[in-house]
Parts: structure tokens; C-alpha cells; sequence
């Protein structure tokens, strides 16, 4: 299973470039449509749907139906985008990466839910994750979220937030100041 989509995208970007005729393979453009969606990266999977030859789009649905994906994104529209996600018998390599998308999705989903809400109703969850009630049920209390005593509404908690991996210019310039200072002794 594939797991590193930066690198195979920029074997496949290098694919498409390097292609004999110039057009590249139905297998490279799904997968190079897939990971831009898989990246959040719609600008250019609009792109490269504009770039893909009218012959290979038409007779290889794949593609049609991770365009379709692609769209629903594109209008924020999430219960249309886990829709086109299941309608869609997706074959290998391109099930890999829809599955690790739609897995993002969820997982950015309700990381905005937590974020964004002080209480959302469960139904609205299900909506928005494409999930059962019961599974919804299942994460709202993996998350430490609160059911509240209506039954029906949720009060969801902001995920919380790593550690910044970068420190401040003003952190940096003391230990830089005190790197110079051991050295000098």
C-alpha cells in the first residue's frame, strides 16, 4: 500500500512531462487527479482536468468519477463529495489514495467541527462526516465529546494542538547568543 503521496506525485507529475506522445497514461492522470484531491490541492487537479485529452476522460469513467469528486470539493458541498465517493467502484491503484482522501476528509471534517461549533446536532455530523449515527456516536466519544441531555446534539471539544515546531526569532536569537558565548569560552 502506498502511504507517501508527495513522492508518487512528483514521480507521476515527472510521468506526465516525460510521456512519448506527450499525453501520459489513463492510470498516471487518475492517480495524479487523485492525489491533488488527496493534497487539498483543487486549483490544480482543475488543471489537470483541463489538460487531460477529451479521448482518455471519456473512455475511462475513473477519472470521470474522481473529476466528480473533485467538483463536490470544490463546492464545499461534503455530503454530495461522500456520495461520489461510494458510487464508485474504485480500482487499484486509485482505491488506495480515495480511501486515505476520504479518511482526510473526515478527519479535517471534524477537526473544523471541534473548532467551530459549541454544539451541533448529530444528524449534522452525519451529514457533514458521511458517517452512520452509530459511528458517529463512536468518535463523538473517542474525541471526549459531550451528548448532551437532548440526545440529539453534541458539544464538541477543539482538537488540540501540537506543539509549534518552530520557535520564536527571539528564542532563536538566545540560543544562537549562547551557542557564540559557550564557543567564545
Amino acid at each position: 500500500m502506498i502511504t507517501n503521496f508527495d513522492k508518487l506525485c512528483g514521480d507521476l507529475e515527472k510521468q506526465e512531462l516525460e510521456a512519448p506522445t506527450g499525453i501520459a497514461s489513463p492510470s498516471t492522470y487518475a492517480q495524479l487527479l487523485a492525489i491533488y484531491l488527496y493534497q487539498n490541492d483543487l486549483c490544480n487537479a482543475k488543471f489537470l482536468w483541463k489538460r487531460i485529452p477529451h479521448n482518455i476522460t471519456s473512455s475511462n469513467p475513473e477519472i470521470g468519477a474522481i473529476w466528480l469528486v473533485g467538483q463536490k470539493l470544490w463546492k464545499k458541498d461534503l455530503p454530495g463529495t461522500y456520495q461520489a465517493l461510494a458510487a464508485y467502484n474504485w480500482t487499484e491503484p486509485i482505491a488506495n489514495i480515495i480511501r486515505a482522501l476520504e479518511e482526510k476528509i473526515r478527519e479535517r471534517t471534524l477537526n473544523l467541527i471541534g473548532r467551530s461549533y459549541s454544539s451541533i446536532s448529530i444528524d449534522t455530523i452525519v451529514s457533514m462526516t458521511g458517517l452512520s449515527k452509530d459511528a458517529v456516536l463512536h468518535v463523538c466519544r473517542d474525541r471526549k465529546w459531550t451528548l448532551n441531555e437532548d440526545g440529539v446534539t453534541v458539544t464538541p471539544t477543539p482538537p488540540t494542538q501540537p506543539a509549534p515546531l518552530h520557535t520564536s526569532s527571539e528564542d532563536q536569537l538566545f540560543k544562537l547568543t549562547e551557542f557564540v558565548s559557550f564557543l567564545e569560552n
